[in-house]
């Protein structure tokens, strides 16, 4: 399903051609939120008071039938006092369609000003696009010479890119976060920030190190967003990759108290970019799964080194793993949720985990590695180090079953030929660099030590078979999504509440909407003549909720 601005609009404000309010209606509103039918102003206000526009509507309706049946009287009257007989009868003749017309246009410019306000409401909710618009560098143009790339056919790369900037200024989301931007071509940059720029968003871009000549490019909205701070973070690892990390205000605030209009709090949030390594080998796994690490640690010292209060933390990008990869399920064991699972209600079973797609790969092969992740404030955080030992851990033991081997013999394999009924911490450092896990761009001496210590819990220098079962191969469920720390999300209603109250609520979004283009993809199934990219476009509506505040594990 393509995002329209209508389309968006629908979802946010619950209005849709069809709904838009009858001129001829009588005073019985149906509340767009609760769609309940609401009969009087009093009984509107009381049963649905996080909807007062729609009592506003039943009084428009009450107002102009009474303004009308005022009016007609007394122009009537005076034409025909001062009006020829003829004119006058064919003027009364008319007179009904006339003061329907004029009564609608009364109706419909008193009205729009609501309708507005309605929009204007539903702008508080956000949208974010994230998009890998494959650079012309690496776009082949034929299967056998793979040396021909768009990049050398710049009526190619032209449309194609004007045609994705098309789609992004129609969607016109909040966020955009783009991956595999040419940047090393001034004419393709300037014109995404001379387009983007006219449409009122402000655009950040980075490019990949050692030349490689593609990187990120991220826009917010003005009108939406403004930037309180913004963040390069470098790899430095093998493949150059990069990341974005924006620390954002609400232009305008998600909600405001009654009692003190001066107490509007303007929300703020963290939004990242990134684009991790290709897993041209398993051997590369644990590198992309680092740079997933050293995001969450670039988000936590950055949250300390400010001293920010919780908010909510957005991650978009191409994660160029599955929902059965390690990043998946490292970032589901840090409480993020994958926004386009959730809006779709899909688990995290195996079941689930192909039933979209967003990726077509220079090999043929289609698969999901697109997401954007949503952290609340309310989500209890696992220890950061504890997560990846554990994730990394997930890590050996498949590796280790790779390798066809059972459990007595995965532990064989570990002793690295030691005798002994236990595995030392040297046998444990010669079995991670046969499995490819530690070397140049692998695990460092200090993080196979840090394994070590979680394993060594007695500090005797030996982990035995049930240790080894307990921590590797029967290990935790350890990427469970940790459990919210409060009720349930409270619609953001304006309603009177204490200091104390209010310095305990924080907010944060639910996951309103979520849309992949093109529409087969959803299906799990990549159409042949879809040319934009080689990655499909995700969008995920975003609308606030109040939260109880809860601090994050460092």
């Amino acid at each position: 399903m393509k995002i329209r601005a209508q389309e968006t609009r629908r979802w946010v404000t619950g209005y849709s051609p069809s709904t838009l309010p009858d001129p001829a209606s009588p005073p019985l509103m149906k509340c767009l939120n609760c769609r309940g039918v609401k009969n009087g102003v009093s009984d509107c206000l009381i049963k649905c008071p996080h909807d007062p526009i729609c009592v506003h509507k039943a009084e428009a309706h009450i107002f102009l039938e009474q303004l009308v049946s005022i009016i007609t009287p007394l122009i009537l009257h005076r034409c025909h006092r001062s009006l020829p007989t003829k004119i006058n009868q064919s003027l009364l003749a008319l007179s009904p369609f006339v003061i329907r017309f004029f009564s609608s246009l009364l109706l419909l410019h008193s009205l729009l000003p609501l309708l507005m306000g309605k929009f204007r409401k539903a702008e508080r909710c956000i949208s974010c696009t994230t998009f890998n618009i494959l650079a012309p560098i690496y776009k082949r143009l034929d299967h056998e010479d793979q040396s021909c790339r768009e990049s050398q056919y710049k009526a190619y790369w032209l449309s194609r890119n004007q045609k994705i900037i098309d789609r992004l200024l129609e969607d016109c989301s909040s966020i955009i976060c783009l991956q595999e931007v040419w940047l090393g071509n001034e004419e393709l940059v300037d014109m995404y920030e001379k387009r983007l720029g006219d449409a009122g968003y402000i655009s950040f871009k980075l490019a990949r190190a050692n030349n490689r000549g593609d990187g990120l490019l991220t826009a917010v909205h003005r009108d939406t967003f403004k930037v309180v701070n913004y963040k390069n973070l470098h790899f430095n690892d093998f493949g150059d990759r990069v990341a974005q990390l924006l620390h954002v205000e609400s232009v305008v605030p998600f909600w405001s108290y009654r009692n003190n209009n001066s107490s509007s709090i303007k929300q703020q949030m963290l939004i990242l970019n990134t684009h991790l390594l290709f897993p041209h080998d398993y051997s590369l796994c644990i590198i992309r799964l680092r740079q997933v690490y050293e995001i969450l640690q670039c988000i936590e010292s950055y949250q300390e080194e400010h001293k920010l209060s919780p908010m909510p933390i957005i991650l978009c990008g191409d994660w160029n793993g599955s929902k059965k990869g390690h990043v998946y399920k490292f970032l589901r064991s840090q409480g993020f949720v994958s926004s386009y699972d959730t809006a779709h209600q899909y688990t995290d079973s195996d079941a689930d985990a192909h039933k979209w797609v967003s990726h077509r790969n220079h090999r043929g092969n289609i698969c999901g590695v697109d997401f954007i992740w949503l952290l609340n404030p309310n989500k209890h955080r696992k220890p950061l180090k504890s997560s990846w030992n554990h994730a990394v851990f997930a890590m050996i033991k498949c590796l280790l079953q790779g390798e066809s081997l059972s459990e007595e013999d995965a532990f064989a394999y570990l002793k690295a030929n030691d005798s002994a009924d236990f595995v030392t911490f040297s046998g444990f450092c010669q079995a991670l660099s046969q499995l490819g896990l530690s070397g140049p761009y692998g695990l460092t001496s200090e993080e196979m030590q840090d394994l070590w210590a979680e394993i060594d819990i007695d500090s005797n220098g030996a982990m035995d078979f049930n240790i080894f079962q307990r921590n590797i191969w029967k290990g935790p469920k350890w990427w469970d999504q940790p459990e919210q720390t409060s009720s349930p999300e409270k619609k953001l209603i304006v309603r009177d509440e204490s200091e104390e109250e209010r310095e305990a609520l924080t907010f944060g979004f639910n996951v309103k909407d979520a849309v992949l283009f093109p529409p087969e993809v959803e299906k799990g199934m990549w159409p042949d003549n879809y040319s934009l990219s080689d990655h499909a476009p995700l969008t995920v509506v975003f609308s606030p909720v109040q939260l109880p505040c809860a601090q994050p594990v460092f």
